[in-house]
């Protein structure tokens, strides 16, 4: 781990390493944000990784001007209001990912929203210029732990989790940003932060705070429904029938059959798995396969994450 402090040098160098699909911690005017490339799926899985996150939690897409979003997400009206107000700022919005987004699945957690937001750093701004692409960034810390607001914390809790730390002072706001969703018939506050729903609510009208269900989350720091294949899931699969579809991961030379099969990771590599989960799903959903058998996978790491959403997936449907 290096710390450097924010010149143009270190920047160009942090932009790199991004680019690389290494992680990198940088200033918001919220917290520190734990970067990767947000196009980069194992760059994506290493941030859940790094931060030993439970869940795959949908996370934000950072950007620095509005018209980078274009390819990303599918804007209304309401969002380039509130775009032209408060951005850039401490103000997330949720809106229907692009069915072509290259944003990897996993930072939307295989849901067909994305959270976007522009930070207002101009650390940060001159980062994500400098990458050149969309830069996912939840709070540099281990999952749970108190956010960080200066590069010390970030060093404290993460160590050597993260490549490189840009140093930019201590963050302004200190909470993290307000999450709006926009893809609900009536504008949602999903998580609290600087931009309060009377301050929304001088460009909206009428804004409404959802209730939390723990089941699981649609953004950072609010629960809801996640995606849910049509075919249903058989876990611990050591055989498969011919009208299946196999999610393997490992070596699955001893599992026969099967009409078509996708391997998470061949060497049993966790990460790979990670970043592969929800892209997988999504190819093998097929409707004409009887369903889709997952081979076990360990309850270690990212195992676990991994599990949690197998889990939830393959549940009856009313219970998703």
């Amino acid at each position: 781990m290096t710390i450097l402090a924010a010149s143009p040098a270190a920047i160009a160098q942090a932009a790199a390493l991004l680019r690389e699909g290494k992680l990198v911690a940088f200033p918001t005017e919220t917290v520190y944000g734990l970067g990767a490339d947000a196009t980069n799926d194992r760059a994506v899985a290493a941030i859940y990784a790094a931060k030993g996150r439970p869940q795959f939690n949908p996370l934000i897409a950072h950007v620095a001007e509005a018209r980078d979003l274009d390819d990303l997400i599918v804007w209304n009206d309401a969002a380039r209001l509130l775009a032209e107000h408060f951005w850039p700022g401490p103000l997330t919005l949720v809106l229907p990912r692009r069915a072509d987004s290259p944003v990897a699945l996993l930072a939307s957690a295989g849901l067909d929203t994305l959270a976007v937001r522009i930070p207002a750093h101009p650390v940060a701004l001159e980062l994500l210029r400098a990458t050149g692409r969309p830069v996912v960034a939840p709070s540099a810390n281990a999952s749970g732990k108190l956010s960080p607001t200066t590069p010390a914390h970030v060093a404290e809790s993460l160590s050597d989790n993260v490549e490189l730390i840009l140093a930019g002072g201590k963050c302004a706001v200190g909470v993290e940003s307000t999450v709006l969703d926009l893809t609900t018939p009536r504008p949602t506050i999903l998580r609290p932060g600087a931009i309060t729903r009377e301050m929304l609510e001088r460009q909206l009208s009428r804004v409404f705070e959802a209730t939390h269900d723990d089941a699981s989350p649609k953004s950072p720091g609010m629960m809801a429904s996640h995606y849910a294949p049509h075919l249903p899931l058989r876990l611990e699969a050591t055989t498969v029938a011919p009208d299946e579809a196999l999610l393997a991961f490992g070596p699955d030379v001893f599992v026969k059959g099967g009409a078509t099969r996708l391997n998470l990771s061949p060497t049993g590599d966790l990460t790979e798995a990670a970043s592969n989960l929800f892209a997988m799903l999504r190819q093998l959903d097929q409707l004409h396969f009887n369903g889709i058998a997952v081979m076990p996978i360990p309850a270690l790491g990212l195992g676990i994450a991994i599990n949690d959403r197998l889990q939830r997936a393959a549940a009856p449907r009313d219970a998703v």
